[in-house]
Protein backbone atom coordinates (compact mmCIF):
# COMPACT_ATOMS: atom_id res chain seq x y z
CA UNK A 1 0.00 0.00 0.00
CA UNK A 2 1.67 3.64 -1.01
CA UNK A 3 1.84 5.90 1.82
CA UNK A 4 1.61 9.40 -0.05
CA UNK A 5 1.34 8.47 -4.12
CA UNK A 6 -1.74 7.83 -5.84
CA UNK A 7 -1.57 4.64 -8.12
CA UNK A 8 -1.91 6.58 -10.70
CA UNK A 9 0.90 9.29 -9.81
CA UNK A 10 3.29 5.88 -9.21
CA UNK A 11 1.89 4.71 -12.68
CA UNK A 12 2.88 8.05 -14.32
CA UNK A 13 6.29 8.28 -12.53
CA UNK A 14 7.48 4.32 -14.47
CA UNK A 15 5.72 4.98 -17.65
CA UNK A 16 6.82 8.90 -18.19
CA UNK A 17 10.14 8.77 -15.52
CA UNK A 18 8.49 12.16 -13.69
CA UNK A 19 5.84 13.14 -11.00
CA UNK A 20 4.87 16.50 -10.04
CA UNK A 21 3.94 18.56 -8.12
CA UNK A 22 3.52 17.24 -4.50
CA UNK A 23 3.20 19.23 -1.60
CA UNK A 24 5.87 18.36 1.01
CA UNK A 25 6.59 21.24 3.25
CA UNK A 26 4.20 23.70 4.97
CA UNK A 27 4.90 27.62 4.81
CA UNK A 28 6.85 27.80 8.20
CA UNK A 29 8.88 24.73 6.79
CA UNK A 30 9.90 26.79 3.79
CA UNK A 31 10.18 29.74 5.74
CA UNK A 32 12.78 28.69 8.08
CA UNK A 33 14.39 26.85 5.44
CA UNK A 34 15.08 29.78 2.93
CA UNK A 35 15.76 32.34 6.28
CA UNK A 36 18.42 29.83 7.45
CA UNK A 37 20.29 29.71 3.80
CA UNK A 38 20.05 33.18 3.34
CA UNK A 39 21.10 34.35 6.68
CA UNK A 40 24.29 32.29 6.47
CA UNK A 41 25.13 33.96 2.57
CA UNK A 42 24.15 37.20 4.43
CA UNK A 43 26.96 36.14 6.94
CA UNK A 44 29.14 35.38 4.29
CA UNK A 45 29.07 38.18 1.76
CA UNK A 46 27.92 36.00 -1.22
CA UNK A 47 25.57 32.88 -2.13
CA UNK A 48 26.76 29.39 -1.63
CA UNK A 49 29.16 28.55 -3.92
CA UNK A 50 31.12 25.67 -4.98
CA UNK A 51 31.74 22.23 -2.80
CA UNK A 52 29.35 24.42 -0.52
CA UNK A 53 26.03 23.85 -2.72
CA UNK A 54 27.04 19.85 -2.82
CA UNK A 55 26.44 17.73 0.30
CA UNK A 56 24.86 20.63 1.79
CA UNK A 57 23.41 18.51 4.30
CA UNK A 58 26.76 17.77 5.74
CA UNK A 59 27.44 21.55 6.74
CA UNK A 60 23.59 22.44 7.59
CA UNK A 61 21.70 20.42 9.87
CA UNK A 62 18.29 21.91 8.68
CA UNK A 63 19.59 20.90 5.19
CA UNK A 64 19.79 16.80 7.20
CA UNK A 65 16.45 17.79 8.45
CA UNK A 66 14.68 18.27 4.73
CA UNK A 67 17.21 15.24 3.54
CA UNK A 68 15.02 13.15 6.04
CA UNK A 69 11.36 14.82 5.98
CA UNK A 70 8.70 12.54 6.21
CA UNK A 71 6.50 13.65 3.62
CA UNK A 72 9.50 13.28 0.90
CA UNK A 73 10.74 9.74 1.92
CA UNK A 74 7.56 8.65 1.62
CA UNK A 75 6.87 9.40 -1.62
CA UNK A 76 10.74 8.38 -2.11
CA UNK A 77 9.50 4.96 -0.46
CA UNK A 78 6.50 4.42 -2.54
CA UNK A 79 9.01 4.22 -5.71
CA UNK A 80 11.95 2.49 -4.54
CA UNK A 81 11.40 0.48 -1.15
CA UNK A 82 11.96 1.01 2.59
CA UNK A 83 15.60 1.15 2.35
CA UNK A 84 17.01 3.93 1.26
CA UNK A 85 19.74 6.24 0.88
CA UNK A 86 20.70 9.97 -0.17
CA UNK A 87 23.70 9.80 -2.40
CA UNK A 88 23.89 13.93 -2.55
CA UNK A 89 21.95 17.12 -1.69
CA UNK A 90 22.29 20.10 -4.15
CA UNK A 91 21.62 23.62 -4.08
CA UNK A 92 20.76 25.40 -7.81
CA UNK A 93 19.96 28.99 -6.65
CA UNK A 94 19.21 31.22 -9.74
CA UNK A 95 19.71 34.86 -8.67
CA UNK A 96 16.99 37.16 -9.74
CA UNK A 97 17.07 38.28 -13.84
CA UNK A 98 20.06 36.24 -14.18
CA UNK A 99 21.50 34.20 -16.91
CA UNK A 100 22.04 30.98 -15.10
CA UNK A 101 20.59 27.63 -17.03
CA UNK A 102 20.98 23.87 -17.17
CA UNK A 103 21.42 22.22 -20.73
CA UNK A 104 19.73 19.16 -21.65
CA UNK A 105 21.08 16.37 -20.26
CA UNK A 106 20.87 13.02 -18.04
CA UNK A 107 22.31 13.12 -14.70
CA UNK A 108 23.52 9.30 -14.70
CA UNK A 109 25.35 9.68 -17.41
CA UNK A 110 27.57 11.35 -14.87
CA UNK A 111 27.21 9.83 -11.55
CA UNK A 112 29.02 6.79 -11.98
CA UNK A 113 25.98 5.05 -10.11
CA UNK A 114 24.75 1.69 -11.37
CA UNK A 115 20.96 1.91 -10.76
CA UNK A 116 17.98 2.88 -12.87
CA UNK A 117 16.38 3.33 -9.49
CA UNK A 118 17.78 6.96 -8.30
CA UNK A 119 15.03 9.46 -7.84
CA UNK A 120 15.67 13.24 -7.84
CA UNK A 121 13.39 14.89 -5.65
CA UNK A 122 13.61 19.15 -6.16
CA UNK A 123 12.54 20.90 -3.57
CA UNK A 124 11.20 24.69 -4.48
CA UNK A 125 12.23 27.02 -1.50
CA UNK A 126 11.00 30.12 -4.06
CA UNK A 127 8.79 30.17 -6.60
CA UNK A 128 9.75 28.02 -9.68
CA UNK A 129 7.98 28.91 -12.42
CA UNK A 130 8.47 29.64 -16.13
CA UNK A 131 9.83 33.20 -15.39
CA UNK A 132 11.84 31.87 -13.34
CA UNK A 133 13.30 28.98 -15.08
CA UNK A 134 11.49 26.20 -13.62
CA UNK A 135 12.53 22.48 -14.58
CA UNK A 136 11.36 20.42 -18.51
CA UNK A 137 11.63 17.29 -18.33
CA UNK A 138 11.28 15.21 -21.84
CA UNK A 139 8.69 12.50 -20.94
CA UNK A 140 10.01 8.60 -21.41
CA UNK A 141 13.55 9.90 -21.80
CA UNK A 142 14.53 7.65 -18.67
CA UNK A 143 13.56 4.45 -21.07
CA UNK A 144 16.54 2.94 -23.05
CA UNK A 145 20.30 3.50 -23.78
CA UNK A 146 21.69 6.83 -21.95
CA UNK A 147 21.92 9.64 -25.24
CA UNK A 148 25.35 10.97 -25.60
CA UNK A 149 26.70 14.47 -24.66
CA UNK A 150 29.02 16.45 -25.03
CA UNK A 151 30.89 19.16 -22.36
CA UNK A 152 30.02 22.99 -23.92
CA UNK A 153 31.61 24.32 -20.66
CA UNK A 154 29.27 27.30 -21.29
CA UNK A 155 29.61 30.24 -19.23
CA UNK A 156 25.81 30.63 -16.94
CA UNK A 157 26.23 26.72 -16.99
CA UNK A 158 24.90 25.36 -13.93
CA UNK A 159 26.44 21.92 -14.57
CA UNK A 160 30.05 21.11 -14.00
CA UNK A 161 31.00 20.46 -17.31
CA UNK A 162 28.54 22.20 -18.89
CA UNK A 163 27.11 18.01 -20.21
CA UNK A 164 24.55 18.72 -23.07
CA UNK A 165 22.90 15.78 -24.91
CA UNK A 166 24.88 15.73 -28.31
CA UNK A 167 21.54 14.64 -30.17
CA UNK A 168 18.59 17.21 -31.44
CA UNK A 169 16.22 16.81 -28.31
CA UNK A 170 12.55 17.57 -29.43
CA UNK A 171 11.59 20.45 -27.44
CA UNK A 172 7.99 20.94 -28.89
CA UNK A 173 7.83 17.30 -26.25
CA UNK A 174 9.33 18.57 -23.01
CA UNK A 175 6.95 18.99 -20.19
CA UNK A 176 7.16 22.02 -17.81
CA UNK A 177 7.51 21.08 -13.85
CA UNK A 178 6.51 24.52 -12.06
CA UNK A 179 6.37 24.46 -8.37
CA UNK A 180 5.10 26.47 -5.49
CA UNK A 181 7.12 26.95 -1.95
CA UNK A 182 7.08 23.51 -0.87
CA UNK A 183 6.18 21.63 -2.76
CA UNK A 184 8.86 18.72 -4.61
CA UNK A 185 9.17 17.05 -7.88
CA UNK A 186 10.28 13.64 -8.49
CA UNK A 187 12.22 11.99 -11.70
CA UNK A 188 14.27 9.22 -12.46
CA UNK A 189 17.83 9.97 -12.72
CA UNK A 190 18.04 8.94 -16.22
CA UNK A 191 15.30 11.16 -17.64
CA UNK A 192 16.58 14.22 -19.74
CA UNK A 193 16.10 17.46 -18.31
CA UNK A 194 16.96 20.86 -18.31
CA UNK A 195 15.88 24.55 -17.49
CA UNK A 196 16.13 28.48 -18.71
CA UNK A 197 16.94 31.25 -16.60
CA UNK A 198 15.61 33.24 -14.43
CA UNK A 199 13.97 36.41 -15.47
CA UNK A 200 11.70 37.23 -12.23
CA UNK A 201 12.45 39.52 -9.62
CA UNK A 202 13.08 36.91 -6.66
CA UNK A 203 16.09 34.05 -6.28
CA UNK A 204 14.61 30.68 -7.80
CA UNK A 205 16.00 28.43 -5.01
CA UNK A 206 15.87 24.92 -5.58
CA UNK A 207 17.32 21.65 -3.48
CA UNK A 208 18.03 18.68 -4.90
CA UNK A 209 17.79 15.45 -3.09
CA UNK A 210 19.39 12.15 -4.92
CA UNK A 211 18.20 8.67 -3.55
CA UNK A 212 18.91 5.38 -4.39
CA UNK A 213 18.27 1.92 -3.55
CA UNK A 214 20.52 0.36 -1.19
CA UNK A 215 22.12 -1.90 -3.23
CA UNK A 216 23.66 0.73 -5.78
CA UNK A 217 27.39 0.26 -6.26
CA UNK A 218 29.92 3.42 -7.13
CA UNK A 219 31.77 2.24 -10.56
CA UNK A 220 33.44 4.75 -11.09
CA UNK A 221 35.11 6.06 -8.26
CA UNK A 222 37.24 4.87 -5.82
CA UNK A 223 35.68 5.83 -2.64
CA UNK A 224 31.77 7.24 -2.08
CA UNK A 225 29.85 7.85 0.55
CA UNK A 226 25.51 8.41 1.25
CA UNK A 227 23.46 8.96 4.26
CA UNK A 228 21.47 6.15 5.35
CA UNK A 229 17.96 7.84 5.66
CA UNK A 230 14.96 4.81 5.49
CA UNK A 231 15.34 1.67 6.55
CA UNK A 232 18.36 -1.04 6.65
CA UNK A 233 21.69 -0.88 4.67
CA UNK A 234 22.89 -4.79 4.13
CA UNK A 235 25.12 -3.48 1.22
CA UNK A 236 27.76 -1.45 2.90
CA UNK A 237 28.94 -0.20 -0.58
CA UNK A 238 29.15 3.91 0.58
CA UNK A 239 30.55 5.26 3.68
CA UNK A 240 28.09 5.74 5.85
CA UNK A 241 27.86 10.28 6.32
CA UNK A 242 27.64 11.07 9.53
CA UNK A 243 24.48 12.99 10.68
CA UNK A 244 25.55 16.57 12.29
CA UNK A 245 25.07 17.64 15.36
CA UNK A 246 24.37 21.29 14.59
CA UNK A 247 25.52 23.39 11.60
CA UNK A 248 29.22 23.41 10.89
CA UNK A 249 29.72 20.23 13.62
CA UNK A 250 33.57 19.86 12.64
CA UNK A 251 33.42 16.03 12.49
CA UNK A 252 30.17 16.61 9.38
CA UNK A 253 33.16 19.19 7.63
CA UNK A 254 35.85 17.42 7.43
CA UNK A 255 33.67 14.43 5.99
CA UNK A 256 32.17 16.89 3.49
CA UNK A 257 35.62 17.95 1.94
CA UNK A 258 36.28 14.49 1.31
CA UNK A 259 32.85 13.74 0.16
CA UNK A 260 32.79 16.53 -2.11
CA UNK A 261 36.35 15.94 -3.50
CA UNK A 262 34.97 12.71 -4.51
CA UNK A 263 32.30 13.53 -6.18
CA UNK A 264 34.28 15.86 -8.05
CA UNK A 265 36.84 13.71 -9.47
CA UNK A 266 33.61 11.02 -10.63
CA UNK A 267 31.34 14.18 -12.47
CA UNK A 268 35.41 15.07 -13.83
CA UNK A 269 35.85 11.78 -15.13
CA UNK A 270 37.41 11.15 -18.60
CA UNK A 271 36.34 15.28 -18.50
CA UNK A 272 39.37 17.01 -21.27
CA UNK A 273 39.43 19.30 -18.46
CA UNK A 274 38.34 20.32 -15.16
CA UNK A 275 36.00 23.59 -14.20
CA UNK A 276 36.63 25.90 -11.61
CA UNK A 277 34.63 25.64 -8.86
CA UNK A 278 31.07 27.79 -9.46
Amino acid sequence: MPKILTAEAIEQYRRDGYYSPLAALTAAEVSHSRNALESFEKSQGHSLQGAQRSKSHLLFKWVDDLMRHDKILDAVEDLIGPDILCWNTLFWTKEARSESFVSWHQDLRYWGLDTDGLVSVWLALSPATLESGCMHVLPGSHIGELMPHKDEYADGNLLTRGQEISVEVDASKAVAMPLDPGEISLHNGRLAHASSPNQSADRRIGLSLHYIPTETKQVVGAWDSAALVRGEDRYGHFERAPTPAADFDPAAVAFHSRATDAVREILFHDAAKIRPTI
